[in-house]
């Protein structure tokens, strides 16, 4: 069992990402478009371009602006979700406002943003901002209106104090749609950092891209691409290690009912 265990959640997912990395080895091992470098060639720059300095000017910058910007949608999603999903009346008024907000792409904003303020870190975070904080505010609109309505008659009748139903009835019955509305912002958090950092930036990982792709440092660009992509895998992993751990009591009770 043990090694089915193994199998199943270490070697299996590794699978497709090797034989992704190969075929793309094999197919630019003897490439001389300008524009197509070998991978050899792209692996060989990665270090010294982003090791050797880059990491504590373009890197952490942009880890610290996703960061702020994610919790601060997170708490603004989960807050103003509590709220509308428990509230029919606020619902059904702001549902349509919010739909128009939500279809609008975040980096249209960027433009506007920037009008109100600046081309500094402010204006990055609230990129980021913006588009994450549909998929949390939804999914916990979501969450809060499927609670069970005969737990909540019973918290009633039990006279459980507001903190104590929210935090032990709504937040913990929601998580399952809030942790759902959290994955999903976090890839386009990612994506939102990358794009915030193209529009007036003097530093970041976005910015560092665009400027290998104007000098024609191409091998460059490609490690900066790849580079997202290690940061978007380790954050997924961080991401499911919390939610693994904060949602046990749900995976344990369907893994229960699926046996049952």
């Amino acid at each position: 069992m043990r090694v089915l265990y193994v199998l199943r959640r270490v070697v299996l997912p590794l699978v497709l990402p090797v034989v992704l990395v190969a075929a793309w080895w094999a197919a630019t091992a003897s490439s001389t478009d300008f524009f197509w470098p070998p991978l050899s060639d792209i692996l060989g720059t990665f270090p010294d371009t982003w090791f050797q300095g880059r990491f504590t000017a373009d890197v952490l910058p942009s880890l610290a602006r996703l960061g702020a910007g994610y919790l601060l949608a997170l708490v603004l999603g989960v807050g103003l979700g509590v709220a509308i999903g428990s509230a029919r009346p606020l619902r059904a008024l702001l549902e349509p406002v919010l739909e128009f907000f939500r279809a609008i792409p975040a980096p249209v904003l960027v433009p506007i943003l920037m009008l109100f303020a600046g081309i500094g870190n402010g204006m990055k975070i609230l990129v980021i901002v913006s588009g994450c904080l549909w998929p949390i505010l939804l999914n916990t609109v979501e969450g809060v209106r499927g609670l069970d309505d005969v737990l909540s008659d019973t918290a009633r009748c039990y006279r459980m104090r507001r903190g104590s139903r929210l935090v032990h009835l709504v937040l913990r019955g929601a998580s399952p749609q809030i942790a759902a509305g959290a994955r999903q912002a976090l890839s386009i958090g990612i994506i939102l950092m990358v794009i915030s950092e193209m529009f007036a930036a003097s530093n970041g990982v976005g910015f560092t891209i665009i400027q290998f792709q104007r000098s024609f440092s191409i091998p460059q660009m490609w490690s900066g691409i790849i580079l997202l992509g290690l940061i978007g895998i380790a954050l997924s992993a961080a991401f499911q290690a919390v939610e693994s751990r904060a949602l046990r009591w749900y995976t344990g009770l369907r893994r229960s009912q699926r046996e049952g």
